[in-house]
């Protein structure tokens, strides 16, 4: 799945024109490396984004075309 995808639908990125944005932006990076839009991600994967002066870490718990909003949370565990 697409970085810019999973940050979607996961919901920690609202939108997928901001996801793809914060990517192109260097602001995204998957097993410390700057990740592109369409940057492959699969479980396991650890994810860093930066938000302002704040980092959010992430591990990649699974991926899913099509998620509910309560069902989003599990698709990934904060480190």
């Amino acid at each position: 799945m697409r970085i810019d995808k999973f940050l979607k639908v996961s919901r920690i990125i609202k939108r997928r024109t901001l996801a793809n944005e914060a990517c192109s932006k260097e602001k995204v990076s998957i097993n410390g490396r700057i990740a592109k839009p369409g940057t492959e991600v699969k479980v396991g994967d650890i994810v860093e984004i930066q938000f302002g002066q704040n980092t959010t870490k992430l591990k990649v718990l699974k991926t899913a075309e099509h998620v509910k909003k309560e069902d989003s949370i599990e698709m990934y565990e904060l480190m």
